[in-house]
């Protein structure tokens, strides 16, 4: 009875070794296991500016500009235009004495002189031109045109109303009455500042005297002072007294000096 059990029992263990043994599969021997690596690195900020050669994270810096009320933005590079179109203009005081500051819109741009003439490349549209004598100015309106000359002469208003550059003072009136003579002197300041003015007035005459009924010369003078405003006119009387006599004749009131500061 035991000898049959053995090798029954032998039998089926190899069976059960066999089974498993046919199960078991072998990998191919040229396969090779890849295992996957994470090789991504964060970049931070301060890597990003590093490697971007300098190229800074900062906006650039526009500007505006505004050419005949039109408003124009573009990059700082980008700013610049077309060049303006423009014509020849020549501003000239004649044969007037004198000097005339220039200005085009209120902007000085030269002084013309006696044969001397401003001249100077404008650009297109309507502008208004003054010439200036002290405190007085003249102006002219003009449309400038591409290629075309324009000529400005201001000697005849210049003339009639710029008499005088300097503070100056003049006689532009006299009388005889009784025994007095009345001169009117006129103080003009053309300039730009205030200004303090005096002028000594002479008057030669002579009269019979009543003593002696002789014929007896004689010189009466007298001075006026006045503080003019930039650019004022001042009109000042004097009254010469004259010596006690009868049958008088005079000369012309002359100014002998005249002062300003």
């Amino acid at each position: 009875m035991k000898i049959i059990v053995l090798p029954t029992l032998l039998i089926v263990l190899c069976i059960l070794a066999t089974g498993c043994v046919g199960q078991i599969k072998k990998e191919p021997a040229n396969v090779t296991t890849v295992t996957p690596v994470n090789t991504f690195t964060p970049i931070s900020n301060a890597t990003m500016v590093t490697e971007t050669s300098g190229i800074s994270d900062t906006p650039q810096v526009q500007e505006t500009t505004t050419i005949s009320g039109i408003s124009n933005m573009s990059n700082a590079s980008n700013s610049s235009g077309p060049a303006a179109l423009k014509g020849l203009l020549r501003v000239s005081i004649g044969a007037w004495v004198g000097e005339g500051t220039v200005n085009i819109d209120g902007m000085n741009v030269g002084v013309a002189a006696t044969g001397k003439p401003v001249v100077l490349m404008v650009e297109e549209g309507n502008h208004t031109i003054d010439v200036c004598c002290g405190s007085l100015c003249e102006s002219e309106n003009i449309t400038i045109r591409f290629g075309q000359q324009q000529i400005l002469d201001f000697s005849e208003q210049l003339e009639r109303d710029c008499e005088f550059i300097d503070p100056t003072a003049r006689i532009i009136g006299y009388s005889m009455s009784a025994d007095h003579i009345t001169v009117n002197v006129e103080f003009i300041n053309p300039t730009a500042k205030p200004v303090a003015m005096s002028a000594e007035i002479t008057c030669g005459y002579s009269y019979i005297e009543s003593r002696s009924d002789n014929r007896v010369g004689n010189v009466a003078q007298g001075q006026l002072f006045q503080t003019l405003k930039p650019g004022e006119r001042v009109m000042e009387t004097l009254d010469l007294n004259l010596a006690s006599g009868d049958s008088y004749s005079y000369n012309i009131p002359t100014i002998t000096r005249q002062t300003f500061k």
